[in-house]
């Protein structure tokens, strides 16, 4: 009986069902890339920073265990192309990263803030898809190929982007490297000692670690078809968003796939823990000045991202899971374009005595944070 269940319903019941999974432990872990970065620059609070080290390092052994014991093959996926889009990755990642600053919050953090009735999410979620949109395939698309074209590197003929076999591993060896790797980035983040100080966050970087891993199991092993020319994929939240509107305004000429199914499943999950933890609340912006910030923050974070093939969990996560060499610059690129970001929107805006008074007072840092840019409830 599920034979006869078309491939791309698999990936986009399995996308759905993950995404909810995601947006649920998101939410309630309080993930965040923008966060992580906030708390350890004016909190000196680096939890949610090694939640996110501890989600890498997870994904990394469990996309190399899928690769070894399950037949996935990277090398169909965008992260290990024949090009190594340097340009269009470095550009495009400090774009993501500022804009991702401006607006407050990621794609993932979007999806995360409208489950919690946040409608200022609404507006971001809007513009980041047709942005993304316009960038794949419209006019800021010719932008992007002029800009970034000419910063392509065509690698040789047999060369790989993945750190192991850049460092001479090959094969079967590469793959057991590569989980070893990932076990040890995951336990380094908090160590043994700090693990029962740190629960929650190190729980939810090892649940955001596997749903990575099972993203990629979704589409490259459960729903993968040898005979379709899709690229094989995770999450990640840019180009989603625009595959989701483009999909409800033209359904009857479109397949809904795994990015349909989880961009829905993460508003869904995080729905789910707003209703059953009490923080569920509708918000909108205070005033113009937030509103305009946070548009000009979705319009630089949807042509970044696409631009730069990820955001900072497509790349930051889910790219950093393959080991590519791309999604490590991409990655760099996204948290230096985020901390500019925050320095134009904290550092520029405050007095330096109120910056270093936050920098010894989380709860101070807090106020500074929700005060110029939109953080995490």
């Amino acid at each position: 009986m599920l034979d006869d269940i078309p491939l791309f319903v698999v990936r986009l019941l399995l996308g759905f069902v993950l995404g909810v999974a995601l947006g649920f432990v998101s939410r309630r872990g309080r993930f965040c890339t923008l966060g992580a970065i906030e708390d350890a620059v004016y909190a000196g609070d680096t939890r949610r920073l090694r939640s996110w080290i501890a989600a890498i390092g997870i994904a990394i052994a469990g996309v190399h265990a899928l690769e070894l014991w399950a037949g996935l093959d990277l090398t169909r996926s965008i992260y290990l192309g024949a090009r190594l889009e340097w340009g269009a990755l470095i550009l495009g990642g400090f774009v993501f990263g500022l804009g991702m600053a401006l607006n407050g919050t990621c794609g993932l953090g979007a999806l995360r803030q409208l489950g919690g009735g946040d409608l200022r999410a609404f507006v971001t979620f809007l513009v980041i898809g047709i942005t993304a949109m316009m960038t794949m395939r419209g006019l800021t698309g010719i932008a992007r190929i002029a800009l970034t074209g000419p910063l392509t590197l065509q690698l040789p003929q047999g060369f790989s982007q993945r750190l192991p076999e850049i460092a001479g591993f090959g094969g079967v060896s590469a793959s057991v490297v590569a989980i070893v790797a990932g076990i040890l980035c995951a336990f380094a983040a908090f160590g043994l000692s700090g693990l029962h100080k740190n629960y929650r966050f190190a729980a939810t970087g090892a649940a955001v670690g596997v749903l990575i891993a099972a993203g990629w199991w979704a589409t490259g092993v459960a729903g993968f078809d040898s005979f379709d020319t899709r690229r094989i994929e995770s999450f990640t939240f840019v180009g989603p968003l625009g595959e989701t509107l483009y999909y409800a305004m033209l359904s009857t000429a479109l397949q809904p796939d795994f990015p349909v199914g989880a961009v829905i499943g993460v508003v869904a999950g995080a729905f789910i823990a707003a209703r059953t933890d009490g923080s569920f609340k509708w918000q909108v912006s205070s005033d113009a000045a937030d509103l305009k910030r946070r548009i000009l923050g979705a319009v630089l974070m949807g042509f970044g991202g696409i631009t730069a093939l990820g955001c900072s969990v497509g790349q930051g996560v889910t790219g950093l899971s393959t080991l590519s060499i791309g999604s490590a610059i991409a990655t760099v690129s996204i948290v230096a374009g985020a901390r500019f970001g925050l320095y134009l929107l904290v550092e520029r805006r405050r007095p330096q005595a109120l910056v270093r008074r936050a920098a010894a007072a989380p709860a101070k840092a807090a106020l500074v944070r929700d005060r110029i840019s939109c953080t995490e409830p």
